[in-house]
């Protein structure tokens, strides 16, 4: 009608083009929700397959890392600190049945790299301890960052619900119900426990010391000023809310400010490394004729000595917290 001939063709694969892309959105969309609420009713969850509030927040501890009571072990503190920041579920069989396979997976890849004998154990140090060690502080380092970033809304849940009149423990139990992890499950353990027994104070302070986080430990103080002075709590949530928001904002700027210094850091410490790669990558024997005199292994050395040391000296230069 226009002059132009409609290739039928062409409108068929248009149609499937967006048939595909629709099915793709309609999926993303499900998973999307489908996680979210998985998120959401974690705790929930946990609580379908116990009955009563002590058996439930007995299960929640044990899956933090926690004793019974609440407590961690005094053994290795760290890496129980570690642990009951990272939030993964503990299993303590499951848990050293990966760390033993990480291990023997390190050390048959160190073997078949190297044909070392010498080179195994160096791998199964690194596959059993460091590998489990950086997942560790990987996740709560993501963790923390997540909590800080949802505190306040929390805390607007909570003060919104003690200005419609409802009792402290309910505006806690409400957010542990409406927001995601991990926050929510936070205050959900603190309603949990609220509910067995422990006071307002004792509970935000138990949180406190699982989440290792300085906003949860200004809204712990925050509780604990209120409760030995009274006061307005409503109008102190607000202002703690507030001071999170401005917290978060001047660590952005900090890091803004400090990415000129990280990005150099990178720079000159994989430098060295990768000219190094591409050197025996092109010619093998370029360090290959002159790597067992003594000379070269001192200055390999020192070279080695002073990246570590430039990498300290940048890492103090950038190293800003509030």
């Amino acid at each position: 009608m226009f002059g132009m001939a409609i290739d039928a063709k062409l409108i068929v694969m248009v149609m499937i083009a967006a048939a595909v892309f629709a099915g793709v959105q309609g999926l993303t969309g499900l998973l999307t929700v489908a996680t979210q609420k998985r998120r959401l009713n974690q705790r929930l969850q946990v609580g379908e397959k116990v009955e009563g509030i002590s058996a439930l927040v007995v299960e929640l501890r044990k899956r933090r890392g926690l004793t019974a009571s609440g407590g961690r072990s005094e053994r290795l503190r760290w890496l129980s600190d570690m642990i009951v920041a990272s939030g993964l579920p503990y299993d303590q069989r499951t848990w050293l049945l990966y760390v033993g396979a990480a291990a023997v997976i390190g050390a048959i890849g160190a073997f078949i790299l190297t044909h070392a004998p010498l080179a195994a154990p160096a791998g199964a140090l690194a596959g059993g301890v460091l590998l489990p060690l950086g997942v560790l502080k990987f996740k709560a380092g993501k963790r923390a960052t997540a909590l800080g970033l949802q505190l306040p809304q929390a805390l607007d849940i909570i003060t919104r619900s003690l200005e419609a009149g409802h009792p402290v423990p309910a505006a806690v139990n409400l957010v542990g119900r409406e927001m995601s992890d991990p926050i929510g499950t936070e205050f959900g353990m603190a309603a949990d426990e609220i509910a067995y027994g422990a006071t307002l104070e004792q509970a935000i302070e138990r949180m406190a010391e699982r989440c290792q986080h300085p906003d949860v430990d200004l809204f712990a103080a925050t509780v604990r000023l209120q409760e030995k002075t009274g006061g307005n709590l409503t109008g102190l949530l607000k202002l703690n809310a507030n001071t999170v928001r401005d917290r978060h904002k001047m660590r952005l700027k900090i890091r803004a400010a400090s990415s000129e210094g990280r990005a150099s850091a990178m720079i000159l410490t994989s430098a060295p490394f990768l000219a190094i790669t591409f050197i025996m990558i092109i010619s093998p024997k370029f360090y290959g004729d002159v790597i067992d005199e003594p000379l070269v292994k001192y200055g390999l050395a020192l070279v080695g000595f002073w990246i570590f040391l430039g990498n300290m000296i940048m890492r103090r230069m950038i190293d800003m917290r509030l």
